[in-house]
């Protein structure tokens, strides 16, 4: 085959989770790999029945297009709870509609990443992320984490003598892959950093409704004052993952922005997800449906953290997440989690290994847990088959 591919084609790698997922499919695999919601908590019956109503009512606006920043109501509803819940002054011109929040960080690389310029993360990062950015022919500046978030000194020292930055991203709350949640003050410096160094953010946000523990705290787009300042949102973790419906929000200027590129992709999001999701939150509780979600993955976090207390060996540190989807395992640096992974296949366990989310120097004695999608009694029955191997490895190793 000689055809020519794209330049960009060199720099896009298959997902490792979306390669694992395959063989989690199989109904024996006890998966710790993606970031899957339980199905069991999905409200079919209540979209079921708003489906009906929206086809009955507006069926001929629900099967046409719509416009490409996204229906109204839904916009005017997300501007409402970010307001309320994340500290920010929006209207719906603010929110763009995106298929998941995946896409927000696809067309943030085509509004503001050039070829050879260079984005600003957290070390470890979320690798769709990577994959997002990459495709456009950026590199990345890892930037250290503490159980504060993100380094702020290094920050600024790689503001003040680095190049070509061109956009900082970021997960402050419950982080992918590790769960971890940044404070108050580490929120505020980034926003002060981003305005001195006049670099955008992209605060990606789709775990942070899920909080078992602590204190909720604003977003850092709330200390934004120059509006560099771009958050992602999404109903795939507070709804149902299916229906692909996200939002990125910021200064409307900005958005603009998105919209236009966003119309050379794929026209508008589907209307009618669109219109039931926003059926659905006029005449259902959200919040009740939310904290039926967050009573589940809290007993399980629980059980995870119990069980790896219970069953991995002394060696082995862990972060305590206050909410989200994940926690992250590092084991000694001998061990490689990659080795661990081919053992658990072989009993049919998955997990994601950890040298995939960092996008430079990879770190593979390090892999992701994810709590949110299998039951309780898999949940023990996996991590104490995981703690058992990491156990042989421990031992071989000294």
């Amino acid at each position: 085959m000689k055809l020519k591919f794209a330049k960009r084609m060199s720099y896009i790698k298959a997902s490792e989770i979306r390669e694992i997922l395959k063989v989690t499919e199989q109904e024996d695999v006890i998966s710790f790999a993606g970031g899957l919601p339980a199905p069991e908590l999905f409200p079919i019956d209540e979209i079921n029945e708003i489906n009906q109503i929206v086809l009955k009512e507006a069926g001929t606006k629900a099967l046409q297009y719509t416009t490409t920043e996204g229906y109204a109501p839904l916009r005017e509803w997300i501007a409402k709870r970010m307001n309320e819940r994340l500290v920010t002054s929006f209207d719906k011109d603010n929110i763009l509609i995106t298929h998941g929040s995946q896409q927000g960080l696809d067309l943030s690389g085509k509004v503001f990443l050039d070829e050879g310029d260079i984005v600003l993360c957290e070390s470890p990062t979320y690798l769709a992320a990577i994959s997002a950015f990459k495709a456009y022919g950026c590199n990345f500046v890892e930037i250290p984490t503490d159980e504060e978030g993100m380094n702020m000194t290094v920050l600024e020292n790689v503001l003040s003598n680095t190049q070509k930055v061109k956009l900082i991203y970021v997960i402050p709350t419950f982080q992918n892959p590790t769960g971890k949640t940044w404070s108050l003050e580490r929120r505020k410096k980034l926003a002060e950093l981003s305005a001195r160094y006049d670099i955008p953010v992209i605060e990606d946000n789709p775990y942070g409704e899920l909080r078992f523990e602590g204190e909720s705290l604003p977003s850092i787009k709330s200390f934004d004052k120059v509006g560099n300042i771009l958050c992602t949102g999404s109903f795939s973790k507070i709804f149902c993952p299916g229906f692909r419906i996200g939002w990125i929000a910021g200064d409307k200027e900005v958005i603009r922005k998105y919209v236009l590129v966003k119309q050379g992709t794929d026209l508008q999001c589907n209307t009618m997800a669109q219109m039931t999701i926003a059926e659905y939150l006029k005449r259902y509780d959200i919040d009740k449906h939310i904290g039926k979600i967050i009573e589940v993955y809290r007993k399980r976090k629980n059980i995870a953290v119990k069980c790896i207390e219970s069953y991995f060996p002394d060696c082995v540190k862990f972060t305590h997440p206050e909410g989200g989807l994940f926690t992250w395992i590092e084991l000694p640096k001998e061990i490689s989690a990659r080795d661990i992974l081919e053992k658990c296949l072989e009993k049919k366990i998955a997990f994601v290994p950890g040298g995939s989310f960092y996008p430079n120097d990879n770190k593979e004695n390090t892999f992701r847990i994810n709590y949110s999608n299998m039951s309780e009694e898999k949940i023990e029955k996996g991590l104490k088959i995981i703690g058992e191997i990491i156990r042989e490895y421990a031992y071989e190793s000294k």
